[in-house]
């Protein structure tokens, strides 16, 4: 039985490959986006900090919906709970955290000089040796070196003090907003694609990044509050006392939200700290043994557990990642890099054709 052959106008065509831009103009895109996310972070960063919010309590909002609560009410309710707290917490760490930006000055120098003690071998052969060297070299007397010191211009205080407190305004009405009215932006966002068979591809998209992304946000958010409340009882064992180990505690759940670059500034201030707090240099290493050895836990057992292989990115990515958004927007570049981070993984995952991009984040 033979086949029919197929006549040309019959044949499926190929749609034409999309053209690819040149090499120089994605480095001039990528600069001028880099350059646009430093320059605007004034207004990109409240922005960030709200959907980061937001996503913390979007699983709490839609529990609240079981249980019948409408949006607005929990909205309301989540974001005023988390307002309290945050203010109860900063009303017990303003105290010791004024202390010890006074305080700082003398505490390094006592510091200094119980490292100097331990390594004054050291120093006094390092000296000895120079000493030699000089009288070898023929030089009878140091050289005079200027210090300069700069002071503070306490009017660049006074004109920064507005701005910060209308950026946090900023930040607490725009968490507010999105999560009220952020589903209902979705929708109409949606609305504009040209068929239905779109509409639903990106809103089954959406949605599931939405509730992973949340997800993830908010268990990490409670491991850290937890690895900070665990090392604030850890501290209170030791003899801190109980201002001084929330201070701490809530440093140490703040910095875990950065891989790597946070508990190593970690590990370095519980070594500052108890040089300060501890006369004994063993008792001095406590609070920082005992924090690398909670990260460790944290780290190595109990965020794997509870979010498996799928969230996992490859340390080379997020150390990268790290040191660019840090670049970028200071501190708080080094806390939303993670989730930002994790949102594009999702979103490659996701993308057809992008793949093999997420894959190249793990």
């Amino acid at each position: 039985m033979s086949v029919p052959a197929v006549s040309p106008d019959e044949a499926v065509v190929a749609p034409p490959p999309r053209p690819r831009a040149p090499t120089s103009l994605v480095v001039l895109a990528t600069l001028a986006v880099g350059f646009t996310l430093w320059a605007a972070q004034e207004v990109i960063l409240p922005v960030l900090l709200a959907m980061f919010f937001a996503l913390v309590g979007n699983p709490i909002l839609r529990l609240l919906g079981k249980l019948w609560i409408p949006r607005f009410l929990g909205a309301v309710l989540v974001l005023g709970v988390g307002l309290s707290g945050a203010a109860a917490l900063g009303v017990q760490l303003v105290g010791p955290a004024m202390q010890w930006a006074q305080e700082a000055p003398q505490q390094l120098r006592k510091v200094a000089r119980q490292v100097q003690n331990l390594t004054k071998p050291v120093q006094q052969a390092n000296q000895a040796a120079e000493n030699f060297a000089r009288v070898a070299g023929g030089e009878g007397s140091r050289r005079v070196q200027i210090v300069r010191t700069q002071l503070d211009d306490p009017y660049k205080v006074l004109t920064r003090a507005p701005r910060l407190a209308a950026s946090v305004l900023a930040v607490v009405l725009l968490t507010l907003f999105f999560m009220i009215y952020g589903q209902n932006l979705q929708k109409h966002a949606i609305a504009l694609f040209p068929n239905r068979q779109q509409q639903r591809f990106t809103t089954d998209i959406l949605r599931s990044i939405e509730r992973e992304v949340s997800r993830y946000v908010l268990t990490i958010t409670v491991i850290n509050t937890a690895v900070g409340l665990v090392f604030s009882g850890v501290l209170l064992l030791l003899g801190v006392s109980l201002q001084e180990a929330l201070l701490w505690g809530t440093v140490a759940a703040l910095l875990n939200f950065a891989p790597y670059v946070g508990p190593l500034i970690g590990v370095a201030l519980m070594l500052l700290m108890g040089f300060v707090e501890f006369s004994d240099p063993l008792a001095a290493l406590l609070p920082a043994a005992c924090y690398l050895a909670l990260h460790t836990v944290e780290g190595q057992v109990v965020t794997p557990i509870v979010l498996g292989r799928r969230m996992a990115i490859s340390p080379l990515i997020l150390i990268l990642a790290l040191m660019v958004f840090g670049w970028l927007w200071g501190m708080v570049g080094l806390l939303l890099a993670v989730p930002l981070l994790v949102c594009i993984k999702l979103v490659l995952a996701r993308l057809e054709g992008t793949q093999g991009w997420a894959r190249l984040l793990e």
